[in-house]
């Protein structure tokens, strides 16, 4: 709870008053899809998270008409160091609707592209890089 939650306060609320002031800026919060679907032994997590969601759709409120937008992103199964021991192949076939695991390039992609002049209408929204896992 203290670093999901706790964690995105501190390190976004003093960045709120220039953004505010510019007039612009963008605001990404890292989830996971636990958020959604739950995950067994990780209540606390996931809770954490989904509180994530809250609070970043009412800062988008909050902000809008401050041309700052608020999004959040949801990755799923991702294949990085830490999750390469964790899911065998079978396990990622049974959970993950596209059958792989996501690579952290495509969560970089969507990140750099909610960052862009392009996304300024694209707010208070929870995307998914999940492989159609919610």
């Amino acid at each position: 709870m203290d670093v999901n939650l706790n964690g995105f306060f501190r390190v976004v609320q003093p960045a709120l008053l220039g953004m505010a002031r510019l007039r612009w800026g963008r605001v990404i919060a890292v989830s996971s899809v636990a958020a959604r679907l739950g995950n067994r032994g990780q209540t606390n997590y996931a809770a954490s998270k989904a509180g994530l969601h809250g609070a970043a759709k009412s800062l988008a409120r909050e902000l809008g008409s401050r041309g700052v937008t608020v999004n959040v992103v949801a990755p799923g199964v991702i294949e990085t160091e830490m999750s390469r021991g964790t899911f065998d192949e079978a396990a990622v076939r049974n959970i993950v609707p596209m059958e792989r695991m996501g690579k952290p390039e495509e969560v970089a992609a969507l990140v750099a592209f909610l960052v862009s002049e392009e996304a300024g209408y694209i707010s208070g929204q929870v995307i998914g890089v999940d492989g159609a896992m919610t």
